[in-house]
């Protein structure tokens, strides 16, 4: 995996702008929401109360719009208005992972290129 595998889950040049192109503030921000990510998937349950689903539908778009995750961030904001009706809430979270599925894979992607380029530089 390397940086050729990116999907455009994640948008690094907006990433890169947004931190000055400090590659190292990026690593922090990319750090931070695979943590938070982790934190979401066991908030962000079928099962989930509806201000439980719409608090990390919410908080989940916010963290996608701060790495440029548009894709992820849409998905999100469909889920977060649509938490009071749970017999869509499958479909929606469904979209929300495979979304989410996709930046976790840009992240691990860009981090395995600064692997390697730490390693020829």
């Amino acid at each position: 995996m390397a940086r050729r595998d990116l999907t455009g889950a994640v948008n690094f040049t907006y990433l890169n702008s947004y931190v000055g192109d400090d590659q190292g503030i990026v690593a922090e921000v990319l750090d931070i929401f695979e943590q938070q990510a982790e934190i979401w998937l066991k908030l962000f349950r079928l099962d989930a109360p509806d201000e439980a689903w719409r608090d990390a539908a919410h908080t989940m778009k916010g963290a996608a719009l701060g790495v440029g995750a548009t894709e992820l961030a849409s998905a999100c904001s469909d889920a977060e208005l649509n938490a009071a009706h749970p017999a869509t809430r499958a479909v929606l979270m469904d979209q929300v992972l495979t979304n989410l599925n996709a930046v976790l894979g840009d992240i691990a992607a860009w981090k395995h290129e600064q692997l390697l380029q730490g390693l020829k530089g």
